[in-house]
């Protein structure tokens, strides 16, 4: 083969390469068929259309016809998107791993004609520097070596997959709640009291280590949880992370202060904080997380949302060949677009200076006050933003990466519909129903869910992860809109996961299906990556649709993942902090019964703003049609008045029709 196969495929990433010199083949049968006839070893590129260290690599080398005649040369070259099929890029980042180095993408491994991993790294520059060795070095020394030393290519390989197959076994305590205080209390000691966040740099929002704190302050009423958790979302919510302009919040912090962010927007990072500033706001009635609600779905909406109602993966970090260029200024340039008077108001607000506070340039920041103005201020500040984001449409924009994930929208589903019930936005409601409504009908098959669509094509099977979020989006419309149809959608992909994906021998989940054939082996894992770990969501999904059908069936499915997945839990606690709050959930949910009477504003009010850690919110005409094991089941409603029933374990509450009475019972 002497040419890129690339221009074939739908990927936005991969289409990035398909220019390249480099005889790229996308991962299938047929790349691996080659490389077995040609007995060449496989280079393998794995990396994302918004990864800023991606496009470096690929302008240093994968453009460069010197390092691309070495690559032809030498190795049959595949090319992944991570985000398109993270199965192939758990796989072979847990070899990194257990090579004993430190993840990253772009991930560059090389593999055995087989796929076996035997070597690899992350970004290596075309030439020597910054102590890594040169890209054509690197390769010309893995092609020697595969050639003269198999033996030694083999023992690496052999030792890798047995480091991947490897499962612990459930040698360990079971899990308890002394976990979750242990859990909670080592991170707190990990908390930056200053900056928020976990300490050091750089930081990510990590949001599965949040939503741990912020359980744990439910839990415990101890308040120095909800100070870490408050805190820290008060830092991020007014640092460079967020985009002050058009909304949204960048991928991580480069700097302990979250000032300087690698400038990419991921959905997941969106979603996952969109819904924590919702409980934040919930919690404390800030306006500052109000006003980061209302501006990042705003961005969701005007940037994010394709035709059809899915929302695109993710923003580029880079335009016009530099990182960040997008979003930063020189005050001169804010000078010149605002009056004297604004200017000087503008610049001490987002800490505009002229000469910058990020290598010359400015990260347009509310980190010096963490706070919301005087309205009028704010009014005028809102004005001059306006006037920013005009003047910065402009400019060449970062690329959009307009896959659609149904994993990923899942969890903004999930957002959207938390946001519409604290605030009473139909609108915010109607954008989950229409990206719901684009998964379900665009993207499966039979039944099934795929993972990616673009260009009416759709990447199938779905992954695990696919169906756990789904799942939950279903129950999160389902509690939203008391419509039947979406707890019946739930129970279905229920099924479909537990048939395709489930480990009977160990538990838990695989993250791809049983009949997905081009992997050396089924990746699963219980802990988070950037988004929660699947069997974490799944759990909390499981015990839900426990609680709501009386089905212990479910209960027993998700205490089965528990059991299984322990070891790894009690080995990696933060790793694991998604299946921690499920835990949590599944150690104390509270089942909420709303008997449909004359309307209540005030009760309304306490239902849809009460903490959403462990509740499952019920409405329903009259409890006879409640399962018959359900606690709540034949209890009287008053006459005409809606009364609520809130039932911890096997017994309820009194009823209840006044919200007084009802705000300490939910917590």
């Amino acid at each position: 083969m002497t040419e890129n196969l690339l221009a074939h495929e739908t990927s936005p990433y991969l289409l990035q390469h398909k220019d390249n010199p480099v005889h790229w083949r996308p991962w299938n049968a047929q790349a691996l068929q080659a490389a077995r006839d040609s007995g060449k070893p496989i280079l393998l590129s794995v990396g994302y259309a918004a990864c800023h260290w991606c496009h470096v690599m690929a302008h240093e080398s994968f453009e460069d016809a010197e390092v691309a005649e070495v690559m032809n040369r030498l190795f049959i070259c595949i090319k992944v998107d991570r985000e398109e099929r993270p199965d192939i890029d758990q796989i072979y980042m847990n070899a990194l791993h257990a090579l004993g180095e430190q993840g990253g993408w772009p991930l560059t491994m090389f593999l055995t004609p087989r796929g076996e991993p035997f070597w690899g790294g992350t970004y290596f520059p075309k030439q020597s520097r910054w102590g890594r060795p040169g890209f054509i070095d690197v390769m010309q020394q893995i092609a020697d070596v595969h050639a003269t030393q198999p033996d030694k290519v083999a023992s690496n390989a052999q030792a890798l997959m047995q480091a991947l197959k490897r499962r612990k076994t459930a040698t360990e305590a079971p899990l308890t709640w002394e976990i979750l205080d242990t859990a909670s209390e080592r991170l707190l000691g990990l908390i930056d009291p200053v900056n928020g966040g976990t300490r050091g740099a750089p930081k990510f929002p990590q949001g599965s280590i949040l939503e741990l704190l912020w359980r744990a302050g439910k839990r415990t009423g101890n308040s120095q949880y909800d100070t870490a958790f408050l805190h820290s979302l008060r830092r991020i919510a007014s640092g460079g992370i967020y985009d002050h302009l058009g909304g949204g919040f960048a991928r991580y912090s480069v700097d302990e202060q979250w000032l300087a962010p690698h400038f990419e927007k991921m959905l997941y990072d969106n979603a996952q904080l969109l819904e924590l500033m919702c409980e934040a706001w919930a919690d404390t009635g800030d306006d500052l997380f109000r006003l980061r609600i209302e501006e990042t779905i705003g961005w969701l909406e005007r940037e994010m949302r394709q035709s059809g109602g899915g929302f695109a993966s993710s923003l580029d970090a880079d335009s016009e060949g530099e990182e960040g260029r997008f979003y930063v200024w020189d005050a001169s340039e804010i000078e010149d677009l605002l009056p004297a008077d604004d200017y000087a108001l503008f610049a001490a607000w987002y800490d505009v200076t002229p000469g910058g506070n990020w290598e010359g340039k400015t990260i347009l920041n509310r980190l010096q006050s963490e706070s919301i103005a005087d309205p009028e201020t704010e009014a005028r500040l809102a004005d001059m933003r306006a006037t920013l984001l005009d003047h910065r449409a402009g400019r060449v924009r970062p690329a959009l990466d307009d896959k659609v994930l149904a994993d990923w929208n899942g969890m903004t589903i999930c957002a959207l519909v938390r946001a519409a019930e604290l605030f009473s936005r139909e609108s915010w409601a109607a954008l989950a129903r229409d990206a719901y409504q684009f998964v379900t009908d665009s993207m499966t098959r039979d039944g099934r869910l795929g993972h990616s669509w673009r260009a009416d094509k759709t990447l199938y099977p779905g992954l695990a992860s696919d169906y756990a979020e789904m799942i939950r989006a279903s129950l999160c419309l389902h509690r939203l809109t008391n419509n039947p149809e979406y707890l019946e959608k739930a129970q279905s992909f229920e099924k479909i996961i537990y048939e395709y994906q489930w480990d009977n021998d160990n538990f838990g989940y695989f993250l791809t299906a049983s009949d997905a054939d081009d992997l050396i082996i089924r990746p699963k894992s219980a802990l988070d990556d950037a988004t929660p770990n699947p069997n974490g969501v799944m759990v909390s999904n499981l015990v839900r649709l426990w609680q709501i059908t009386g089905e212990d069936l479910y209960r027993e499915r998700a205490d089965a993942v528990l059991t299984g997945l322990a070891p790894d839990i009690h080995a990696n606690i933060f790793g694991a902090a998604s299946l921690l709050n499920a835990f949590d959930f599944r150690l104390d949910p509270v089942r909420v019964i709303v008997v449909a009477g004359k309307p209540d504003a005030a009760l309304e009010e306490i239902l849809n703003t009460a903490p959403a850690r462990n509740l499952v919110l019920q409405r329903v005409t009259d409890t006879t049609h409640l399962p018959d094991r359900h606690p709540a089941k034949g209890k009287q409603a008053d006459v005409g008045r809606t009364t609520v029933y809130v039932c911890r374990g096997e017994s309820c509450s009194l009823p209840v029709t006044d919200a007084t009475s009802l705000r300490p019972l939910l917590g």
